[in-house]
Order: C-alpha cells, then structure tokens, then sequence
C-alpha cells in the first residue's frame, strides 16, 4: 500500500504596507530567497492598476515564477485582476476606491462586493448585482445589467446599464465604449451620446449638478491608480 503524496501548499509572497517602500524597490531583493516555481501573491491593502499589476506579474515571471492566487483587500485591484484573467481571491475588510460619506447629501453608502461576469451580454440577457458589478466583455443592445453600486464594462456598452440601483446617486457607470441605448443612475435616467467614441478613450457616467454627465475616464478607470 502507497500512501498518496500531500499536495504542497503554494508558497505566498506578501507585498510589505501600501506606500512603506516601493514594490519595484523591495521585490528584488526578496526572489533570491523564494523557493521555484509558482506561488500565490498577496497584494494586501496595494492598489494597482492593470499596467501596474502586468509589470509586477512580469517581474516575478521574469524571474521563473508564475502566480496560482492573487489576494488583495482593495477592490481597484480586485478590479484590475479580473480584468486581467487572473484567479483572484477577495480577502476580509476590502477597501473600497470610493464610500460615500455620511455628510453628503441623498449619499446612501453601499456595500464593496464585487461580481465579475465574463463573456458578452446578448439580447434578452440580464444581470443583477448587490454590490458593484465588472462585465468582462460587451453589453449589446437588449442586453441590460444593473448593481447597488458602480458598473464597470470592460468592452462596449450598448445595451441598458442601471447603476447605483437602489438610491445610490455617488454610483457610475464605466465603458471602455460607452454607446449604450439607456443609462440610469440611481432614480435620473438618460440617453447615451450618439456622436462616434473615441479610439482607446474609456468613459465614465455619473451625476452632475442634478443630471447624468458623461466625461472621460482614466483607464483602467480610476484615476488615482495611474
């Protein structure tokens, strides 16, 4: 009788405190000591962009390792890795890029789940989320997806996308092509703008002044992580 052999649990690399040293500073002197192979990368409270996320993954490939699990506690990251592709775990008390305050006005705060839905929208589909939603491919027209919280579409919008579902009026709505038949956030409804998207331009709907304004977005959308 052959005892089966105990699968090994993938050694995990954790990034030191958000801002306490430059990640591209500190992880070269930490692969030396890493045992070949795969491992798991816990970002922690790091919040990394997708370009900044595929230099790290770079670094550590470079170097022969590859990543089996990225955790991270900050929800632009979780973002960024979906985007990615990457097996990504949420770990407890995710920090949310944007909370609404209790001193703002019709603010109604939300909670910081993320659901990623890979793969297109077609007509007739529907998706519906408590938290903040990422579709990882097309909304297309008759399709609709609706969140508590922000929307996020990482390809084009052309469908109907409902943010901020039960009241929350600080929710958006992001497309890298944002070209959808109806946009609604919270209880304000609009039409999406007709004129032709900029290549490479991703936007971003959200209340202004009493109204649903559409401006230019940062990519991967949050301005804070370029």
């Amino acid at each position: 009788m052959t005892a089966e052999p105990t699968p090994q649990v993938p050694y995990c690399l954790r990034l030191p405190a958000f801002r306490s040293v430059s990640w591209q500073q500190w992880l070269p002197a930490q692969l030396p000591s890493l045992p070949p192979g795969d491992l798991d990368l816990d970002i922690a409270d790091w919040s990394l962009s997708c370009r900044d996320l595929d230099e790290l993954l770079h670094a550590l490939d470079q170097a022969g390792h590859g990543v089996q699990l990225l955790i991270t506690r900050c929800r632009d990251t979780l973002i960024s890795a979906a985007a990615l592709g990457l097996s990504v775990r949420e770990a407890s008390n995710v920090i949310p890029t944007r909370e609404a305050r209790d001193d703002e006005p019709n603010a109604t705060k939300t909670k910081v789940d993320l659901t990623v839905h890979r793969g297109t929208l077609r007509s007739g589909d529907h998706i519906e989320t408590q938290g903040h939603l990422l579709i990882v491919g097309d909304v297309n027209p008759g399709g609709s997806a609706s969140a508590e919280g922000d929307v996020y579409v990482w390809g084009r919008l052309r469908g109907r996308a409902h943010a901020g579902s039960k009241g929350n009026s600080n929710a958006k709505i992001v497309a890298l092509q944002l070209r959808p038949l109806q946009l609604r956030i919270a209880e304000l409804v609009a039409r999406g703008p007709e004129d032709r998207p900029q290549p490479g331009l991703a936007e971003q709907a959200c209340i202004l002044d009493g109204a649903i304004s559409i401006e230019p977005a940062s990519p991967p959308f949050l301005p804070q992580q370029i």
